[in-house]
């Protein structure tokens, strides 16, 4: 039995008007009123004199850095010019005499208002309330899908396909994040098992496993899955109020959810371990921000699993840079994944980005689902500025672009799909690379760039916003944007 293959639709890259983007469309309607006064004012030639400021709108509408033109990096650098003028970009922590509020996690940034609550029942979720979402997060695992047979392969792809269409039907999910990470291991849980489990005296062999666990322990990486749901307070009110309103009846209401989204995860061949409690929560936060205290973590829990004070779950300090974010232990780099491969591919089509040796990166698949109302508009605006192009283009006698013919097959399928029942679900690719050392992060982020190449996948390094991408990718929050 063959493997079913996935193909992803092509990313459009069309503006708002004729490829423009708003930036650009804003800087030249200005430069085109201004023209317009200098000529009635003037004449020809005050718009002569004026030669240098034509030249500059378009050059900054016409070149392109990065894929982007550089009027559309204005507002992006204008916002971390900003950031660090007023010292936003240097966080620290700081301890404090007066009581603190039970729960708050202490995040820079815009996480910074993020609080662990824990219901009556003892389930643990992230209440953001200027989002006014509540997320709960699961510990997940499953059998290495390589070493799988065909037809489990499919049976778990089809599976999870019809988790999420499931989880957006309902309305009331904001996002689902898919978060998996390598961490350093202080080789706590295999001594802790070997001591419990193993015979140390055992001849000959109890003394050589004693000494590769002491020597090879520390040296591994292993890797963890987290699945995040981010339950949307607003479309859920009604709910809420049946459940008894407030964070109390918003818990009930999360607790069904994620019964459900459990019970799906399973469907489609992933184990669910539990749903975190509230130092659990802090823990995956404290480790995102500083690897090293993952050893130390493990060995002041009593159960193995790290666990930490949500007060202190954030950094020490924090640095953003334009192109890396610096906290405790670590240096950060995230990229956004631009595009998906272009022709069909495996489902495991990203092992060699997953698997790549001795790199310590965070991989999310952000899922933000859509409803079918919202999203058939979007399909018919999309159709409509294809088609108003094309026939531009065909006014100016220029040649049809094929690009166009693919991204319209493309929202043809996709209109065909919802109009057929199917759910609405767009998906986001974040990938954090982490290092000890910014030679080492720099090598790392090379070698991750190869391994997406092979991969089929195209990274684009975030600049000018690495504290909120990494936000976005290494903490398990299943914040919908940057």
């Amino acid at each position: 039995m063959s493997v079913l293959t996935v193909k992803f639709p092509a990313r459009s890259r069309r503006g708002i008007l004729l490829g423009l983007s708003l930036p650009q469309l804003v800087l030249l309607a200005a430069a085109l009123a201004l023209l317009l006064v200098t000529v009635t004012t003037a004449g020809l030639a005050g718009a002569v004199v004026l030669a240098p400021l034509w030249i500059a709108t378009a050059v900054l509408i016409g070149v392109r850095r990065e894929g982007r033109s550089l009027i559309d990096w204005a507002p992006l650098v204008t916002r971390y010019a900003y950031r660090r003028r007023t010292g936003q970009t240097l966080w620290r922590t700081r301890p404090v005499s007066r009581p603190r509020a039970e729960g708050m996690l202490h995040l820079p940034g815009a996480a910074a208002s993020l609080r662990v609550t824990t219901s009556a029942s003892g389930t643990a979720t992230i209440h953001d309330p200027h989002g006014q979402t509540l997320t709960a997060v699961a510990r997940v695992s499953s059998r290495a899908f390589a070493l799988l047979d065909p037809a489990t392969q499919n049976a778990n792809v089809s599976a999870w396909g019809r988790a999420l269409a499931g989880i957006a039907r309902t309305g009331r999910v904001a996002t689902v994040q898919v978060l998996e990470r390598t961490v350093p291991d202080s080789g706590d849980s295999l001594a802790r098992h070997w001591t419990e489990h193993g015979n140390p005296q055992a001849p000959l062999a109890g003394q050589i496993y004693t000494d590769l666990l002491s020597s090879a322990g520390p040296a591994a990486a292993p890797h963890e899955a987290y699945l995040a749901v981010a339950l949307d307070l607003k479309a859920a009110k009604r709910l809420i109020s049946q459940a008894g309103g407030g964070l109390d009846g918003a818990a009930t209401v999360m607790e069904q959810t994620t019964s459900s989204v459990a019970q799906a995860a399973r469907t489609a061949g992933l184990t669910v371990s539990g749903w975190l409690g509230a130092r659990e929560i802090a823990a995956v936060l404290r480790t995102a921000y500083d690897p090293a205290s993952t050893a130390r973590l493990q060995q002041w829990s009593a159960t193995g699993q790290a666990e930490a004070d949500p007060a202190a779950a954030g950094p020490v300090a924090q640095v953003e840079t334009p192109d890396r974010l610096i906290t405790d232990s670590a240096r950060h780099a995230t990229f956004w994944v631009e595009n998906w491969p272009r022709t069909e591919v495996h489902p495991g089509f990203l092992h060699s980005l997953m698997f790549s040796a001795g790199v310590r990166r965070t991989f999310s698949l952000v899922y933000a689902p859509q409803g079918i109302e919202s999203a058939l508009r979007d399909v018919q605006r999309r159709k409509a500025a294809i088609i108003s192009d094309a026939s531009e283009r065909r006014r100016r006698g220029q040649v049809d672009s094929e690009a166009d013919s693919v991204e319209y097959a493309d929202v043809k399928t996709r209109e065909k799909q919802l109009i057929s029942g199917h759910a609405d679900v767009a998906l986001t690719g974040l990938l954090t690379v982490s290092a000890t050392s910014d030679q080492a992060l720099d090598a790392a982020c090379t070698q991750i760039e190869t391994a997406a190449a092979d991969a089929q996948v195209d990274l684009r390094r975030l600049t000018y916003q690495q504290a909120a991408a990494f936000t976005a990718a290494a903490l398990p929050l299943a914040r919908a944007t940057l």
